[in-house]
């Protein structure tokens, strides 16, 4: 018989956890404050775009282990209770706990004596620490989530670890938070809470520095004559390295990279420790988006600081990566701003973003179909790698444009794909390239 866990908060990496926990066999309660989305998780309705989530939350439902509800009194007899809020960057870069904390002072009423509260929410190092002295609540375990957008559900059920962050006078709570993720098969990682805590935000520091390197390598494969795919197919193969995180792109986004990164570096300033590494990917990542735009400028203008006034671009890609329609911190949101703020006229399109966010996107106009970002366009650029993107009727684009070029910012494409449609393809990390290249 599973465990009664209670999830408090029912966005990503709760609502994951929930449906995850019911199919593992547990009994599971998952409390949010906004009525509309309990109503509609109720109905099996799911708003999150992630694979296998929508069945798993309708077999949970069905199987009567998963319960949703807008009442924290339901956690009144939960053995296990996930914190799972949003933590987002404060002004200063640090974590804003404020949802955490007003939710912790509802807590102390509803949890029982007994129950295990466990954080997921990434949270500053010391946060489970001070937490029991603060509210009055038990001992805090630190669980933090390792969650892909796109592969959450894979992720949760197939993880590479499980790591339990607890004191060492609570043994028996790491014991009972382990056995949630019984039927994982996981290896299961034990430490002190602060250094659970720190591990996430290591964790996602270090991918953002990898992505930094790898998208400063491709300017310098397109200075000096390399190419990026070939340099790193040869990184990638020694195992010291890995080929996860290699690829090119016009910067890393979405919901924890970019908050992460700027937390871990606030807590070695605070700490007076110069985590010049990870300051100098923050950077990079912002030259990043510089360098797609001198690209895209030298695509229409044939100078990198053409004026872009009234060309028509087609943005094809608004999230921050394949698989999800998350548009927070996406670079591709950046750079389609940047070049509606010089006065291009931008068409964008993307499989998971609905037309109806186009008034939160600063005048760009946002289509259902793919074919639309062609008319008329002074460019094409890709700045999400969408597989589907590469079956599209190229010739069929290239029918409807003004300039036959494609600035592929992810090098989804390449000229096999495209021979005989007329189009120039500017990919990503090749001397060809370049954006301070010949056109």
């Amino acid at each position: 018989m599973g465990s009664r866990v209670g999830v408090v908060g029912a966005g990503y990496v709760g609502l994951t956890s929930a449906a995850c926990l019911a199919h593992l066999g547990h009994h599971v309660v998952c409390v949010d404050n906004d009525e509309s989305k309990i109503a509609a998780l109720r109905a099996g309705t799911v708003s999150i775009v992630e694979p296998d989530l929508p069945e798993l939350v309708r077999e949970g439902l069905a199987e009567n282990r998963l319960f949703f509800t807008s009442d924290p009194g339901a956690l009144h007899e939960c053995e296990v209770v996930l914190l799972c809020l949003p933590t987002p960057m404060g002004t200063a870069g640090t974590a804003d706990l404020g949802v955490v904390e007003d939710a912790l002072e509802t807590l102390t009423a509803v949890l029982p004596p007994d129950c295990v509260l466990v954080t997921k929410s990434t949270v500053p190092v010391g946060t489970a620490a001070r937490i029991p002295a603060l509210f009055g609540l038990p001992a805090v375990v630190s669980n933090p989530e390792f969650l892909r957008e796109g592969h959450a559900v894979h992720d949760f059920l197939h993880p590479d670890r499980v790591l339990i962050g607890v004191e060492e006078r609570d043994r028996e709570s790491a014991d009972r938070v382990a056995a949630l993720y019984a039927g994982t098969d996981a290896p299961v990682l034990r430490s002190d809470t602060a250094s659970a805590e720190l591990a996430k935000y290591a964790s996602n520091a270090f991918l953002a520095v990898k992505l930094s390197f790898v998208n400063t390598l491709a300017e310098l494969c397109e200075r000096v004559g390399a190419d990026i795919t070939k340099v790193t197919d040869a990184m990638g193969m020694d195992d010291r390295i890995g080929p996860a995180f290699l690829a090119p792109g016009p910067g890393w986004g979405g919901s924890c990279l970019p908050k992460d990164t700027r937390a871990l570096l606030r807590a070695a300033e605070a700490a007076g420790v110069d985590f010049a590494v990870v300051r100098d990917a923050l950077r990079a990542n912002d030259h990043q988006h510089a360098m797609v735009m001198r690209k895209i400028r030298r695509a229409v203008t044939g100078a990198v600081d053409g004026s872009l006034s009234g060309t028509r671009i087609g943005v094809l890609g608004l999230a921050f990566k394949a698989g999800t329609g998350d548009l927070r911190d996406s670079p591709a949101v950046a750079i389609a701003r940047q070049l509606s703020h010089h006065d291009a006229a931008v068409t964008a399109y993307d499989p998971c973003v609905p037309r109806s966010v186009a008034a939160d996107l600063d005048g760009i106009r946002v289509v259902d179909d793919p074919y639309l970002v062609a008319k008329r366009a002074g460019a094409i650029v890709i700045l999400t790698e969408w597989p589907e993107f590469r079956s599209l009727d190229w010739t069929r684009l290239a029918a409807d444009v003004d300039r036959a070029v494609i600035v592929d910012t992810r090098n989804l494409l390449d000229e096999r794909l495209l021979s005989g449609t007329g189009f120039v393809l500017l990919g990503t990390g090749t001397a060809a390239a370049s954006a301070d290249g010949p056109t």
